[in-house]
C-alpha cells in the first residue's frame, strides 16, 4: 500500500484510550514527570507539562512502540498469545526484558537523559507504575514500562527546556 498515510490521529487516540482503560491520563504522566524533574531543575506549571506530554505522545516512534506494547498486553489479557510466550508475559518474568527493550526507545527519544530517568523510574516504580506492576488481575507486563518510559521522555524534554 504505497498510498497509505500514517494514521497519526488514530494512533494517538489508540494509545490514549488504551492508557485511559488502565486509569492513566495525560495528567497522570505529566504529574509523574513533574515530580521527577522538579528535584533537578525548574519545572513549568503542570498545564504546560500536560502540553509537553501531548507533544511526546504525538511522536510517531513513541506511538509505534506504545501501540505495540499495549496491544501485546491486550492480547495476553484475552488469552490470544501462544505458549510459552503467553506464560512468560503473564508472569512478567524478569529475564524476559522485551518489555523494557520496547519501552527504552520512548525514554530516549529526547536523549540519553531519558535512559537515566527510565532507570530511576523502573527501580522506584512511583505511584501508578507500582500499581500496574503489582496488578494481579490483568497482564500489565508492557504498560508499566511504557508509562515509565513516557514519564522519562517528558522529564527529559523538561530538562532540555530548562538547560
Amino acid at each position: 500500500m504505497t498510498n497509505y498515510k500514517y494514521p497519526d490521529q488514530a494512533a494517538y487516540q489508540f494509545v490514549c484510550n488504551s492508557l485511559k482503560n488502565h486509569g492513566i491520563t495525560i495528567r497522570t504522566i505529566s504529574q509523574l514527570a513533574y515530580n521527577l524533574q522538579k528535584q533537578y531543575s525548574n519545572v513549568p506549571p503542570i498545564t504546560v507539562v500536560d502540553e509537553i506530554t501531548k507533544t511526546v505522545l504525538h511522536k510517531r516512534e513513541v506511538l509505534d512502540h506504545a501501540m505495540m506494547g499495549l496491544e501485546i498486553d491486550s492480547l495476553a489479557n484475552q488469552n490470544q498469545l501462544r505458549e510459552p510466550l503467553a506464560s512468560i508475559i503473564r508472569h512478567d518474568l524478569g529475564v524476559f526484558g522485551v518489555d523494557e527493550v520496547l519501552a527504552l526507545p520512548i525514554a530516549t527519544v529526547y536523549g540519553t537523559i531519558g535512559m537515566t530517568n527510565f532507570n530511576e523510574i523502573d527501580l522506584n516504580k512511583p505511584e501508578i507504575i507500582r500499581k500496574l506492576d503489582h496488578d494481579s488481575q490483568h497482564v500489565t507486563t508492557f504498560i508499566d514500562d511504557l508509562v515509565g518510559a513516557l514519564v522519562a521522555a517528558v522529564s527529559a524534554k523538561l530538562a532540555h527546556a530548562d538547560s
